[in-house]
């Protein structure tokens, strides 16, 4: 009997455990808490959510954890961040058609629930996707959070002074420069020529 059930669980396709769980997620069927999130309603399952996050199964198995009786709130996270959140929680799938944008907040939201997977997933996204309007977005992300392939490539990107000056008039520079101000240094010290290194360690220094 155990090598007749090793034989069939060597045939069965890796990828219908994820499938069962997003239909579960999609029927509701059997959810024993819901989410809050910017006045919408997410039902889920606490068991596969304490499988998949150690900062879910902190919060709703430990000894502090959620009262299932009512509504947990999430902040700061809009709603579809949270929906893509849950839906690669439960199926390993990331939508194809994922916007920077959105990969962003989700990075941010990965990171927060430390699932590992997603986090790679949306650095490569958007290590692969930078341009002049997303990058101190991206780059206060990657400082803020600690993603250094990100802020590699975003150093990469501003050692062009037109990318730099481009970045300057963006929506995302005056909260780098307020957020991430030793960034900036760093950005100032790459540009400058290599013969200046006098210079570069009192810029990193001040």
């Amino acid at each position: 009997m155990k090598e007749i059930l090793g034989e069939e669980e060597t045939r069965a396709s890796p990828d219908d455990l994820h499938m069962h769980l997003g239909d579960l997620l999609e029927s509701k069927d059997a959810a024993d808490l819901t989410f809050q999130v910017g006045g919408e309603m997410f039902p889920a399952h606490g068991c596969v959510l304490a499988a998949r996050s150690s900062v879910f199964k902190a919060k709703l198995l430990g000894a502090m954890g959620e009262s299932s009786s009512s509504a947990i709130k999430i902040y700061d996270m809009e709603p579809g961040v949270f929906k893509a959140l849950l839906h690669f929680i439960y199926t390993e799938k990331v939508s194809p058609v994922i916007d920077v944008a959105i990969a962003s907040h989700l990075l941010v939201a990965a990171d927060r629930y430390n699932i590992g997977r997603l986090k790679q997933i949306c650095e490569e996204k958007l290590c692969s996707h930078i341009d002049s309007n997303m990058v101190a977005t991206s780059l206060d992300i990657a400082e803020q959070h600690g993603f250094p392939r990100l802020k590699e490539a975003c150093l990469r990107f501003l050692a062009s002074p037109p990318n730099l000056e481009a970045m300057m008039t963006s929506n995302g520079y005056e909260h780098l420069k307020s957020s991430c101000p030793s960034v900036l240094k760093e950005i100032i010290a790459q540009i400058l020529p290599a013969e200046w290194n006098a210079a570069k360690d009192i810029i990193m220094s001040i």
